[in-house]
């Protein structure tokens, strides 16, 4: 179980964010604070108001399953934390399983019930996928990123270039834009949900 790590930048009021994955600082993450607070502004504020009810009870079953909560915003990004999301390559519910590794993590799918779309049912599978990942990379932005895009293909990436180093594997083309940008959207979606009002969010 990984340990809480406390952040000192940035700060809320003068406190330390704390953390139990770690978090990087750097351009790219700015890059995704600064679309959350302008272009993005209208889907985080949903994401945000959501967090309230759904954010508990993934966190408790992470928490149960003895993993870091801060993994619950992975479902922020992945869904906005709805059940009804789906994706055009059919992933479905707020950690957006596909059919395949929802049915491998013990989900039932079929035409009258989709558990996918349970919080419950679908944290507790995603737990024991994430588990897998770890246990696979030991780290916790390859776990991400595997999460996003396959374990597999990490894996041959990472053999390739020869790191385990996510932000070193993002200066090449082989993993898709859309995991290189998994992590820092991911830290920043944690930074701004953790100290909203300093990133501008009130009154949500």
């Amino acid at each position: 179980k990984t340990k809480d790590a406390v952040v000192t930048y940035p700060k809320a009021q003068g406190v330390p964010l704390i953390f139990d994955i770690p978090v990087s600082y750097n351009g790219k993450v700015q890059s995704w604070i600064q679309f959350f607070q302008t272009s993005g502004r209208v889907w985080y504020t949903k994401w945000l108001e959501r967090s309230t009810r759904y954010l508990p009870i993934l966190q408790k079953i992470l928490r149960e399953q003895g993993l870091p909560q801060d993994l619950a915003y992975m479902a922020m990004i992945e869904s906005g934390f709805s059940p009804h999301a789906n994706s055009i390559a059919q992933a479905v519910g707020p950690w957006q399983f596909i059919h395949e590794t929802g049915v491998r993590y013990g989900l039932k799918v079929n035409w009258w019930l989709d558990e996918r779309r349970d919080f419950q049912k679908s944290t507790v599978a995603a737990s024991r996928y994430l588990k897998d990942l770890h246990r696979m990379f030991n780290n916790w932005y390859l776990v991400a990123a595997s999460f996003n895009t396959g374990e597999n293909r990490v894996r041959r990436i990472v053999k390739k270039r020869g790191t385990t180093n996510f932000w070193i594997l993002t200066r090449y083309n082989d993993l898709e834009k859309e995991t290189r940008d998994y992590v820092p959207k991911l830290i920043a979606a944690m930074l701004i949900a953790k100290a909203p009002q300093m990133y501008g969010f009130r009154n949500v």
